[in-house]
């Protein structure tokens, strides 16, 4: 399909998607990387970038001559032949008078190819041309003519929903048996815009939750967990403060405040370091405090808020996308019964002739007919919804991803910060000691004995013994 092109259906502001491509509605596009995840990286006006499938159509090969490749430029395919697109991105061309299609390319020699096959059984998955005579059982007849191509389209669209699309609450996905291979939207990154499409049973009940709230679940156990560290960090603060505290209260004891000489002052300069380790201890539970605790509280105050905006936001999308899908059921219970009312009417036909009978046949090909567009109109409308949601959970997934990136990053500076504090408060701790341990190896008991000698002797004169 790379190198097709296609017309935009509506607009697109590719300014709000990274690597968006924008556009108006009606102008040609140049496709240069369909993906089955439902985003196509398209070429215009010289500039590439990403947008929803749902939002544009695949020209039709045989609509101009200009905008055929170089192979129908020099060999125009032959009446009542058309050339389509599969999802895959094969082309495939179908009869538009037999409804007969084939893989390989008809020649310009009139006739059917030789490689013809219904569509009921080789058409590619989510290809919407069904053969309607395959489907009803050839309600064709000569006398009420063959059915419009729109009503054949509307039915073909709705025997595809069933036979190429498995739906879950309501979003529907590729059938497993005919599933194309999907590339991920950020190959090799284990992104969450790749990985939480479908919903899951609800451990703790018998519901399912959507892929979306289990993000949202990890986003608030994440939140739940920064909390509970800072509420450690305040417990360490406490331990910190209390320490200094009795330190502090050590220091001031006057226990043996009377030793005297070079150990009197080691001891003392013990009980001062007492103090000053003390002040450390407390810096360093203000720095906590400041530089660790009080940022963990602060970090993404309206963190519950904007989860909150996040859910309301992506469920209503959900719930539109429900109700869509309900009208597309609808819409197709009523043009299988008008499909039902038009073969019976046909078949009336065929037994009797009468003009009754054939102006009811045309009452009920019209009502038909209607039944019909009104399954495509929803179809469309159900593809937009699923569109817009598709976009928002890529583009809200994305923005999980970053806040969460963001987070951890936040922890791991400020646990950085708390390890760094530790290692200075050891280090003022270290300093405080230095003085002790010089004076401690200063201590010199007879120096000592010398100077208390001098400065308490009572005499040198010694006493001596009678003599007679």
């Amino acid at each position: 399909m790379s190198g097709s092109y296609c017309k935009s259906l509506y607009p697109f502001s590719g300014q709000q998607h990274q690597q968006g491509l924008s556009f108006e509605a009606g102008e040609i596009i140049k496709v240069v990387q369909p993906l089955p995840g439902g985003w196509w990286e398209g070429e215009k006006d010289g500039a590439r970038g990403w947008f929803p499938s749902s939002y544009v159509q695949v020209l039709e090969r045989t609509a101009s001559l200009s905008q055929l490749p170089a192979e129908d430029l020099r060999d125009p395919l032959p009446p009542h032949w058309k050339c389509y697109m599969s999802p895959q991105g094969r082309r495939y061309y179908v009869n538009t008078t037999n409804n007969e299609t084939t893989w390989e390319r008809p020649s310009s020699v009139p006739g059917t190819p030789k490689t013809s096959f219904r569509h009921k059984n080789s058409l590619p998955a989510g290809t919407t041309h069904v053969s309607l005579s395959a489907c009803l059982g050839a309600v064709n007849c000569p006398h009420c003519g063959a059915l419009s191509l729109s009503l054949s389209l509307s039915l073909s669209l709705s025997l595809s929903l069933s036979l190429f699309l498995s739906q879950i609450n309501c979003v529907t996905f590729p059938s497993p048996v005919c599933m194309p291979e999907q590339q991920l939207l950020k190959p090799n990154e284990w992104s969450y815009c790749d990985y939480f499409w479908t919903d899951k049973k609800d451990p703790q009940g018998n519901g399912c939750i959507t892929g979306f709230e289990v993000l949202l679940q990890k986003q608030l156990k994440g939140k739940q967990m920064q909390k509970e560290m800072a509420e450690f960090i305040r417990e360490r603060i406490k331990i910190e403060e209390e320490y200094a505290k009795n330190l502090s209260k050590l220091s001031q004891i006057p226990l043996a405040g009377q030793e005297e000489g070079t150990l009197g002052e080691a001891w003392a300069q013990l009980k001062k370091s007492l103090a000053d380790e003390a002040e450390v201890h407390l810096k360093f539970s203000s720095k906590l405090q400041s530089e660790v605790e009080k940022p963990f509280l602060i970090f993404r105050e309206n963190f519950k808020k904007d989860m909150k905006r996040f859910d309301h936001h992506i469920a209503d999308l959900r719930k539109q996308l429900a109700g869509r899908y309900a009208a597309v059921e609808k819409a197709r219970k009523a043009l299988a019964d008008r499909q039902k009312e038009l073969e019976l009417k046909t078949q009336q036909l065929e037994i009797k002739l009468s003009n009754k009978i054939e102006e009811d046949i045309k009452k009920a090909r019209r009502k038909s007919t209607q039944a019909g567009d009104d399954l495509m109109r929803c179809v469309d409308l159900y593809n937009q919804s699923q569109s817009k949601w598709f976009e928002e959970m890529v583009t809200t997934s994305l923005e999980l991803e970053r806040l969460e990136v963001e987070r951890v990053e936040m922890i791991r500076q400020h646990l950085c910060q708390y390890t760094t504090l530790r290692h200075e408060t050891d280090m003022f701790n270290q300093s405080t000691m230095e003085p002790v341990d010089k004076l401690l190896q200063c201590v010199d008991p007879a120096k000592d004995r010398e100077l208390w000698v001098q400065e308490n002797k009572t005499g040198e004169i010694r006493p001596v013994n009678i003599e007679i």
